[in-house]
């Protein structure tokens, strides 16, 4: 047993090597554990795909192989590139990087926060702050960031992107952007966000995850542009609650698009798009069935908040949807934790 005010050590399944490997060329999500697995289980749906060669089927063999060597140094790799960012790169914008000021969030977000954290607030009176985008899928939006701040993070990815520095992929399916804890923004940033006024709102609009302590993310930025990530296939989120905020910058296209909850894909013929408007975010379920439409013209970057409780994923990874393998990682790894706090019954989240 940990000892009082021991740091807890936060874990990553093993899942995470096997399950949900995209495959961008065919559009798909796979398991893999070898060739045989991969031809019984997704033979069909990849020659309908236009997986049609011995050698298409190899080369996609060699790709998975390769994504799965990846994912395993994942954790050492991410360490090392913070480690040679924080002693090489010099920001532009270091502002940025101070500790989290109420002047740089929008009124409304610090308002709806702060109602959220007061003894008599209700989800009545909170829903009354927000836009609800729609009832049944429980998506909602509110205002996050200030113009001038999107505007100050926005020059300092920039000039992290032009620098000759490692960069991490944002998650397996978005090539372009940043993983905040990678530039140093973790601390001062994104962790004071969710304490202080993620943790309150999340508790009362999403009570079955959010009454749980929030207490780990994994926060990234991702880029939309010509000649490089257009569109995003639809998917869920390793998380269990997600924001995400329009940083800019002038663009068209690219709405996000949501369906039912992952567990009813079906759903997805009944979809709700949603424009992206700068400086507000998006709330919604991280297991609530999602994508991005292609962009049109311009840039588009999004910051991206994926919310984790332990005491919900303790009991059930949601990436396989079993009991979690645990595999110790750095930093938050997947939100998993050795030592547990008190558990969420997980059978009353759908």
């Amino acid at each position: 047993m940990a000892t009082a005010g021991a740091p807890r050590r936060f874990c990553r399944c093993a899942c995470f090597c096997t399950e949900n490997l995209y495959v961008a060329r065919y559009g798909l999500h796979v398991r893999f554990l070898g060739r045989q697995q991969l031809l019984r289980d997704y033979g069909p749906i990849l020659r309908s795909r236009g997986c049609l060669s011995p050698e298409d089927f190899q080369q996609l063999i060699a790709e998975l192989e390769q994504e799965v060597e990846r994912r395993r140094r994942l954790g050492q790799e991410s360490a090392a590139r913070k480690a040679l960012i924080a002693s090489n790169y010099r920001p532009v914008r270091p502002d940025v990087y101070a500790p989290l000021q109420d002047a740089v969030l929008a009124p409304e977000f610090r308002a709806t926060a702060e109602y959220s954290a007061s003894p008599n607030a209700d989800l009545g009176g909170l829903l009354k702050k927000l836009e609800t985008l729609s009832e049944e899928k429980r998506i909602y939006r509110l205002p996050v960031f200030t113009a001038a701040f999107c505007g100050a993070l926005l020059e300092e990815l920039g000039h992290f992107e032009q620098s000759d520095l490692p960069k991490g992929r944002p998650n397996t399916m978005n090539n372009y952007g940043v993983l905040l804890h990678e530039l140093g923004l973790d601390e001062p940033l994104v962790t004071p966000l969710r304490e202080r006024f993620l943790q309150p709102l999340m508790t009362l609009l999403y009570p079955e995850y959010g009454g749980a302590p929030l207490d780990s993310h994994r926060a990234f930025v991702v880029k939309y542009a010509p000649g490089q990530d257009r569109e995003l296939a639809c998917h869920y989120d390793n998380a269990e609650l997600t924001l995400n905020v329009a940083l800019g910058k002038a663009f068209t296209g690219g709405a996000l698009y949501f369906g039912g909850f992952f567990q009813a894909p079906a759903e997805m013929t009944e979809t709700l798009e949603v424009e992206h408007v700068v400086g507000q975010g998006i709330l919604h379920r991280g297991g609530q069935l999602h994508g991005a439409r292609p962009l049109g013209t311009g840039e588009r970057w999004n910051l991206v908040v994926w919310l984790r409780a332990s005491a919900v994923r303790n009991r059930l990874c949601p990436m396989c949807c079993r009991p979690p393998r645990l595999v110790d990682d750095e930093g938050f790894g997947d939100g998993f934790t050795r030592e547990e706090p008190p558990t969420v019954d997980v059978c009353t989240l759908t």
